[in-house]
Formats: structure tokens, sequence, C-alpha cells
């Protein structure tokens, strides 16, 4: 028998939103796509699960009876035991940092790494939101050179998003204080489309990179489409050689 599912449990409040313009209130059913995932995954759910298994086991580890355990969580017996003895997954460390964003894409995370980069120091949910809509291609982090990318904020007059001049130029000059001597900084992100990028995040970073005079940087690329994922790989597979190519 097939199970429903409250649609304002599953899809993000601008998405059901959307649908309710065309039905509210009636059963509909959405067929299965062409790629099989598991339940959760693009939902979050999925890390939800994670991140509660694990507070589970340091509880446990910290003294926490398994009654106790049982109450907090609303968990059966055999349900807590199961987390408690299956084989724990790899704990990632989030930090704002390069390194952080290659250990999680070296266990198939990147996109974890991205939304909880925005979400927090990037200050940017709603781009996040957004990149969870439809599934996408990401791939990084790589080394690129920095003359690909243009910046779509600042000053300028001719910029998408037009800040002022004086905080810009201050924020790009403490940016590059701290690059001289930090390697390890996050890297940008840039979409690929209609043959070219569009740089989402890092529009500071990118002109403190440029003042300095560097001819490479640290970005991750995220794809929508099927064939400019293909062209991508075509013009610039040169650079892939040690990225991770994830689709969620």
């Amino acid at each position: 028998m097939m199970k429903y599912k409250n649609a304002k449990d599953i899809f993000p409040e601008n998405l059901l939103k959307q649908i309710q313009r065309y039905v509210s209130g009636e059963v509909i059913y959405i067929p299965a796509g062409t790629e099989r995932k598991s339940w959760g995954e693009t939902s979050g759910y999925h890390q939800f699960l994670s991140e509660r298994n694990r507070d589970i086991r340091t509880e446990y580890r910290n003294g926490t009876d398994i009654e106790s355990l049982m109450s907090n969580y609303h968990l059966s017996y055999e349900s807590i035991r199961k987390i408690l003895y299956q084989k724990e997954e790899i704990i990632l460390n989030y930090k704002t940092a390069l390194s952080s964003a290659a250990a999680y894409a070296s266990c198939g995370k990147l996109d974890e790494w991205i939304h909880t980069y925005l979400k927090t120091d990037g200050h940017n949910d709603v781009f996040s939101d957004g990149l969870k809509l439809f599934d996408r291609y990401y791939i990084g982090p790589m080394v690129m050179p920095t003359r690909l990318f243009k910046r779509c904020c600042g000053p300028e007059a001719h910029m998408t998003y037009h800040i002022d001049a004086d905080w810009f130029y201050a924020h790009v000059a403490d940016l590059k204080k701290v690059l001289e001597t930090n390697k390890d900084m996050p890297p940008l992100i840039a979409h690929y489309a209609d043959h070219d990028f569009e740089l989402n995040d890092g529009n500071h970073r990118l002109e403190a990179y440029n003042q300095l005079g560097c001819q490479e940087i640290p970005v991750i690329i995220w794809i929508t489409e099927e064939e400019e994922y293909q062209e991508f790989r075509e013009k610039y597979g040169i650079y892939m050689e040690n990225a991770i190519v994830i689709r969620r």
C-alpha cells in the first residue's frame, strides 16, 4: 500500500507555495526520477539521522543509560541498541576552510559542507535553499586560474550587486592580510552555465587574490544541466584531476 506524506514536511516552503498554485488539498502522485536515491537524501533528513545517532552514541559513552536514551529520543530498546552497536560514520568537523571542504568531499559530502558554510559563515540561507531545489553537480575543491572568474559584487556601477566602496575595499584590505599568512581560506563557489562562470560566493576574496597577484584560486563549481557538465569536463577537465564530483 502506498503511504502518504504531508507535503509541508517534504518540500521547502517556497516550492510548496508554487505547487499550491496548481493543486491544494488534493492527493497527487509524483513519479520516481530515473536515478534512485535513499529517502531523505535531498531533504536533509539523512543528515538529521546521522547527527541524532552520533549524539546518542556520545551520550551513552558519557554515562547516559539506554532507558534514558529511549525516553529522550522516543525510540525503542532495540532501536537504541542498533544505533549504539552499528558501525559509526566518520565524524567530520566543519571549519570555514579549504581543508574542511576537501575532507567533506573525500567522504562524498561536498554538498553538506557547502550548505553548512552558506547557512553559517556564508550568511546566505537563500542560496543554500535554492541549491536544494534541484539535483546539481558539485565539483571540487580544485584550483583554477583566477582570470576565469569575475566579480558580480562591488562598488562599480556595472555590478549586479552594488555596495559601498569604502566598506568593500576595507574588507578586501583585511582579507589580503589574512591571505598572506593563511592558505586555508574557504574556496570560492561558482556556477557554470551558458559557457561561463557566475561567482556566487567569494567576491571580496577574489578581489583580494587579484590585488595580491594570485594566478590560481581554490574553487567549488556547481552545475545543473547534464550537457553543461559534459561541456565543463571537455573545456576544464585538466583542473579536475584531484577534484571530487558528486550529484545531489
